[in-house]
């Protein structure tokens, strides 16, 4: 196991910004001994039916970091994800800030190239990001140290940002009434989801999780922060010491009965490239719909 510089005593500010279409959380944390912050996972607002793209839930993040008077230094994505886009690009012409996501970027970025039919054009290297993150690499928010952890299967760029106490998982986890995470989007592996978890699960007790999304199961209040002790103790996907075999099983089967996420094919496109909309030669922007790509 890597030797994680994990820090309890360091405790960051966290507000959660709930998007009720997408059911995703962004994360607002800020240095509590300066002005400084970074907001992880955002999320810009799709009409898809008619087309339209806008700010509002992006604008909700500017405005309390203005409001707060604080400097944005980071855009974490802790993934790519398929069901929303990225405001990452409007946040940084609104903010400033670096863009980071984790270094399996490019494998992403290699099989959804093919899969939308991108040409040459399309750099498969991750370059349109600030920052390519691996396992153990650490970075600064202000005084506040951050450290990265590796945590494919979910897709190959899978990254959880542990800052201070708290950390943030993307989608490998959700509460633990709601399990994991599906791993059957191309370059998603349900052994390695299942590794991931449990290197998240060797983070102490006490450490604040912060999920990626919730859905409410059983009509129940939204809700965002657990603890590793709790996930480990009744998670109902890896609670209770589930074995590696019994989650690949489990997860394998429920996969096989879920649609894929309604926004998956724009949200692809937009995200691989960091959050910009891909453009046709008269540089307008646009959307493709590739027919019987995914399974």
């Amino acid at each position: 196991m890597h030797d994680y510089p994990v820090r309890m005593d360091v405790r960051p500010e966290v507000q959660g910004f709930f998007h009720s279409a997408s059911n995703t959380v962004s994360y607002l944390v800020t240095d509590p001994a300066g002005g400084s912050c970074a907001i992880i996972d955002s999320v810009l607002d799709l009409d898809y039916s008619a087309g339209r793209i806008s700010t509002n839930s992006a604008d909700a993040l500017v405005a309390a970091v203005r409001g707060a008077g604080l400097s944005l230094e980071w855009i974490i994505e802790t993934h790519v994800h398929a069901d929303h886009l990225s405001a990452a690009p409007y946040l940084q012409q609104q903010l400033g800030g670096r863009l980071g996501i984790g270094a399996g970027i490019v494998e992403v970025q290699e099989s959804f190239g093919r899969i939308f039919n991108e040409g040459t054009e399309f750099a498969r290297d991750g370059s349109q990001f600030d920052a390519l993150f691996r396992d153990g690499d650490t970075y600064t928010i202000g005084t506040l140290p951050a450290f990265v952890m590796e945590t494919p299967g979910h897709t190959p760029a899978c990254t959880v940002h542990v800052i201070g106490n708290a950390a943030f998982i993307g989608d490998t986890l959700f509460m633990p009434d709601g399990g994991s995470a599906r791993a059957d989007f191309p370059g998603g592996d349900a052994a390695r989801l299942y590794d991931s978890i449990r290197k998240i699960l060797d983070l102490p007790d006490d450490m604040l999780l912060h999920v990626c999304h919730d859905y409410g199961p059983g009509g129940r209040a939204i809700a965002w922060q657990t603890t590793v002790g709790e996930q480990k103790a009744s998670n109902i996907h890896v609670g209770g010491g589930t074995s590696r075999r019994d989650f690949v099983a489990l997860r394998t089967a429920r996969d096989a009965q879920l649609a894929m996420p309604r926004l998956i094919l724009p949200s692809l496109q937009v995200n691989m490239r960091a959050g910009e909309v891909p453009r046709d030669d008269e540089g307008h922007p646009v959307l493709k719909v590739p027919i019987n790509a995914l399974d």
